[in-house]
């Protein structure tokens, strides 16, 4: 009886301390820090708050919701440096901010420091990318076939640096590129999902 009890008793303690390890505490990732509360910014799949990376081949409705900007700032936060944002950007090399009514486009945040990140919410996604490939069509967002807009269902985001562009683009994020260019062919392996306008994709592929 006594053997019985000290093995009860050591399973009890394996127990606790694996619980305390894994973060039992209900503590928030540190990988999304910077902005707090609640599960806005995490990436959601299929829209839910189960706080998992969407699965590949789910399309639009796979990308990541962020309800807000803080939200959309804590995700990019958790790939590239985005722990302060403000609604005027403080650099003259901030990415292209003339999305405006024709986008849908609510709400303008800038973060970063020596690399420029915007984010601006949507309140129609069809409408943002029916107004980016109007523009693509008319030659209006340059000769680069390669890039685009990062989007989630809610937002959209840009940097000015390479490096946070393809972060954003890393499996963990959930987010993908809206492409409408005409002569886009990414090498095979990567994602080419169609989009919610006819002539665009989601990809996860860039290159500047």
């Amino acid at each position: 009886m006594r053997i019985k009890s000290m093995i009860t008793t050591v399973t009890a303690v394996t127990a606790l301390l694996t619980l305390t390890a894994c973060g039992g505490d209900g503590s928030e990732s540190p990988a999304l820090g910077g902005i707090s509360g609640g599960n806005e910014g995490v990436p959601q799949k299929n829209g839910g708050a189960d706080g998992s990376a969407p699965k590949s081949g789910t399309g639009f409705k796979g990308l990541p919701k962020a309800g807000s900007m803080a939200g959309a700032a804590r995700l990019i936060n958790g790939f590239t440096k985005c722990d302060q944002v403000s609604p005027e950007k403080n650099s003259s090399e901030a990415p292209d901010a003339k999305y405006g009514a024709t986008f849908s486009v609510t709400e303008r945040g800038y973060c970063g420091r020596r690399n420029v990140t915007s984010i601006f919410m949507i309140k129609d996604p069809k409408a943002f990318q029916t107004a980016y490939k109007a523009e693509v069509d008319k030659g209006e967002e340059g000769g680069n076939v390669n890039s685009g807009p990062i989007i989630g269902q809610d937002f959209a985001t840009g940097s000015e640096s390479e490096e946070a562009m393809s972060a954003l683009l890393s499996p963990q994020s959930g987010l993908l590129m809206l492409n409408c260019h005409a002569g886009f062919n990414p090498p095979s392996g990567y994602r080419k999902e169609p989009a919610l306008v006819k002539g665009c994709v989601l990809t996860d592929y860039y290159k500047d």
